[in-house]
């Protein structure tokens, strides 16, 4: 993972003041910095440079923001700091479901974003490294197929996954007996920032109980750690 000092950033916004602005302050506290127009100048950028970490308008003409944040999260694990527009609470939350990590309002102070910046790394940094994944992730009888993303039985039976239940159940599936904390499996999960008293997890996790533990109330598989988060308990073989 990168320093955080010393990380290369892609700033990704159609103004040309704003570009040239966060350039130079990010330049001038240590860190590389490269910027793109749109979405074409963005995966120039993306094929020839080694980026850490994407900051992304998202009112743009053309491909927006959403379109955009949507297309690095299908293609990449590039973490996303999107800049948007005050009032923008709708376009924030999906922002946010979209897989982006945080979100820095307009007008902003550079301060902040850099802030931001060096956060989310630091964070990103501290996330414990997966297990080598295979074509299968296979615990306690059942298989859990990561090509095609379904999920099967002791019993041969397909049981269906929401999106946010199967991406939980990678997490855990790929960091076996290691307690992760809410905001780790956040990260993990869906590459986003927990906002404070967030229950997205505890919920997913008790829909995931009812998929997969035999008895839900009394879980084997998927243990809650008080005051750590969760640990899956299970042997998985790839």
């Amino acid at each position: 993972m990168p320093d955080p000092a010393v990380a290369h950033i892609l700033v990704v916004d159609d103004d040309r003041e704003i570009r040239d602005l966060l350039s130079r302050f990010l330049v001038k506290h240590g860190l590389r910095v490269s910027t793109a127009r749109d979405g074409a100048e963005m995966t120039r950028v993306l094929g020839g440079a080694a980026i850490d970490l994407v900051v992304l308008d998202l009112m743009m003409p053309g491909e927006d923001g959403l379109i955009l944040c949507r297309r690095l999260r299908a293609t990449t694990s590039l973490p996303v700091i999107m800049l948007t527009a005050m009032g923008e609470d709708t376009d924030r939350i999906v922002g946010l479901e979209m897989g982006a990590d945080d979100y820095v309002s307009k007008p902003f102070n550079p301060r902040e974003l850099l802030a931001r910046i060096k956060a989310v790394l630091r964070r990103i940094q501290a996330l414990p490294a997966s297990n080598p994944k295979g074509d299968f992730a296979k615990f306690d009888g059942w298989t859990l197929d990561l090509g095609s993303r379904r999920l099967t039985a002791p019993d041969g039976d397909e049981v269906e996954l929401s999106t946010g239940e199967y991406d939980l159940l990678l997490a855990f599936a790929t960091h076996p007996r290691r307690v992760l904390s809410r905001d780790q499996l956040l990260d993990l999960a869906r590459g986003r920032t927990a906002a404070p008293f967030d229950r997205s997890v505890d919920i997913q996790v008790m829909r995931l109980r009812r998929k997969i533990e035999a008895d839900p109330k009394e879980p084997r598989l998927i243990k809650t750690v008080r005051g750590g988060g969760y640990m899956f308990a299970a042997e998985v073989t790839s």
